[in-house]
């Protein structure tokens, strides 16, 4: 190690705490590549280890084998509060070092209680890491899992859904089942089958208390599998799905859990589109009992006067209530000033969150047709995820089909235009070969607005699975090649515009943005490492992408990798 290097690494240690039976590393910003003998000697040396903590320090895969080493004969090791410990670390290096750490406490025979690992950009691959540490007896005595943050995506959400539900038949096997407490996966865009595929193994556990999967991208066939979930989890305290989307069929779901839940404190349906019908579903449930709710967020939902009039009058007897959240729905100033009254008349005034966000009131017309229309978008793409790549069965009159022929009927013909008006990672397949030519030749490239419209089509169906990733990315290559290569195409006003349609710029003009951004981000991490994206936008883009946004915090995984991408060109 460089002098300056051994110096640093003196003055960090020199923060290091120690104390019942806790060693703490935390927020020291070391960067251990190799063997650190002062940390290992620290770790090592530390008689009864209880609690490990190497949050906000980078640990390489040929350090994590060292501390695997020391960690090993440390059998009293119950809690691993490793969050943010792989920062600048290439995706490809964290399995290995998490499979490291995984098999010493294994071989220490360490019995966890909780297991931290938020904040670290792993995705699907980074479960498989650990997963066979959830699968052996030291998670036998698992209470309290966070991997908050981590990208696992659908595939980690189903790799760590099916390592839960072997964890619990191997320690029901020796009579101890599993009886996990708290459960936090929130920004992990888990979708309908990620949360599914956990609400299964939430049922077969039944012992969760409180339950964080904010920002997953999930709807209402995903909601209404983990109400169903919670409604055999009867400890459950704190339910927090908060910028979710529910709908009417999601929250009518979830109503009914709630119905029959007992010890609920916390309820977070913040941002999740609940709204006016949905409202009342929950309100019902609210009434009816929950007497130990201390909060209920419903911010941000579309919900109307009257269902939120009906949510504060569902509280009346709600005595240990400290907080009522109905700000940014669509009220306007009479209803504001309602609400007020209502709590006033139970003595519960200062329950009431800020209202200054409210939307005003608007007409309840608007919601149905908002409603109808996004279901109908909702039940489209569970149908398409249910076939798979096949399509609808043709609409030919059995009486014309020979009976005995067992060749399947080939699926309708798709064209630029049909993709383009309802994009589908299906369709842009069933263009073939050429799609990506036909798409750059009927695009009108000196247009910049068209341009941007169909980047953002071509990368709202883009998935990790290998065949739509090699087309979007060779789409987007043929469009932007020929793009930017055209004499009259305006660069700078074309990131203006994506930047605005991605919600990351204000726009002097009403813009309609995009649902989410991860498939924006990622297509746009390959383009920049492209030959032909100029490199003078690359500082603008990374500005942007680095500044706080709501809407990039649900896509933190895409974010990190473009970031990390653009700080290396």
């Amino acid at each position: 190690m460089a002098s300056e290097d051994i110096t640093k690494l003196a003055e960090s240690l020199a923060k290091t705490k120690v104390g019942g039976g806790q060693l703490s590393f935390k927020g020291q910003s070391l960067k251990l590549n190799t063997a650190e003998d002062e940390v290992i000697k620290q770790i090592a040396e530390f008689d009864g280890l209880e609690a490990l903590r190497l949050e906000g320090n980078t640990v390489g895969v040929e350090a994590a084998k060292v501390i695997a080493k020391a960690l090993e004969k440390k059998s009293e090791l119950k809690r691993c509060h490793w969050s943010d410990m792989f920062t600048g670390r290439l995706r490809s290096e964290i399995p290995p070092a998490l499979i490291s750490l995984g098999d010493a406490l294994i071989a220490a025979g360490a019995q966890l209680v909780e297991l931290d690992l938020s904040d670290n950009a792993f995705g699907p691959d980074g479960v498989r890491g650990f997963e066979a540490l959830l699968k052996s007896p030291a998670c036998y005595t698992l209470q309290e899992l966070k991997l908050n943050n981590c990208g696992m995506g659908i595939g980690g959400g189903k790799i760590l859904a099916a390592a839960l539900k072997e964890c619990h038949r191997k320690s029901s096997a020796q009579g101890k089942p599993l009886a996990l407490k708290i459960f936090v996966a929130g920004r992990n865009r888990l979708e309908n089958d990620g949360a599914t595929a956990l609400a299964e193994a939430f049922g077969i556990i039944g012992t969760l208390e409180e339950v964080h999967m904010p920002q997953n991208g999930i709807n209402h066939p995903g909601i209404t599998a983990l109400a169903q979930a919670f409604a055999i989890n009867p400890l459950l305290k704190v339910i927090n799905l908060n910028d979710n989307t529910f709908t009417e069929k999601g929250a009518v779901a979830m109503a009914e859990t709630l119905k029959a839940l007992r010890q609920i404190e916390v309820i977070n349906f913040g941002d999740c589109l609940v709204r006016s019908k949905g409202a009342v579903a929950i309100a019902d449930a609210v009434k009816e009992g929950l007497h130990k709710l201390k909060e209920l967020n419903l911010s941000f939902c579309e919900i109307k006067r009257d269902a939120a009039l009906t949510v504060a009058e569902a509280i009346e007897d709600k005595t240990e209530l400290e907080k009522l959240d109905l700000n940014g729905n669509c009220l306007g100033e009479e209803v504001c000033e309602q609400l007020h009254e209502i709590l006033e008349g139970f003595n519960m005034a200062s329950v009431l969150g800020s209202l200054s966000d409210d939307e005003g009131e608007e007409d309840d017309d608007d919601e149905e047709e908002d409603e109808d229309e996004e279901e109908e978008e909702e039940e489209e793409q569970q149908q398409l995820k249910e076939r798979g790549t096949e399509e609808q069965e043709s609409l030919t009159p059995k009486k014309i089909i020979d009976s005995q022929a067992s060749t399947p009927v080939p699926s309708p013909p798709v064209d630029v235009a049909t993709f383009l008006a309802f994009p589908s990672p299906e369709k842009l397949l069933r263009l073939g070969p050429k799609c990506s030519v036909l798409i750059a030749q009927q695009t009108d490239t000196s247009d910049v607005e068209k341009v941007v419209a169909t980047l953002l089509r071509i990368s709202s169906v883009f998935k990790d699975e290998a065949p739509v990733k090699t087309a979007v990315h060779e789409t987007t290559d043929a469009l932007m090649k020929k793009a930017f290569s055209s004499a009259t195409f305006n660069s700078d006003a074309f990131i203006s515009n994506l930047l605005a349609h991605m919600g990351l710029l204000k726009s002097e003009e009403k813009i309609k943005t995009v649902p989410s951004l991860y498939g924006i981000l990622m297509t746009l991490n390959h383009m920049v490492q492209q030959d032909y994206f100029p490199k003078s936008l690359a500082p603008v883009l990374s500005a942007f992408v680095t500044k706080p946004n709501r809407a990039l915090d649900s896509c933190s995984f895409a974010r990190h990798m473009l970031l990390q991408t653009l700080h290396q060109l």
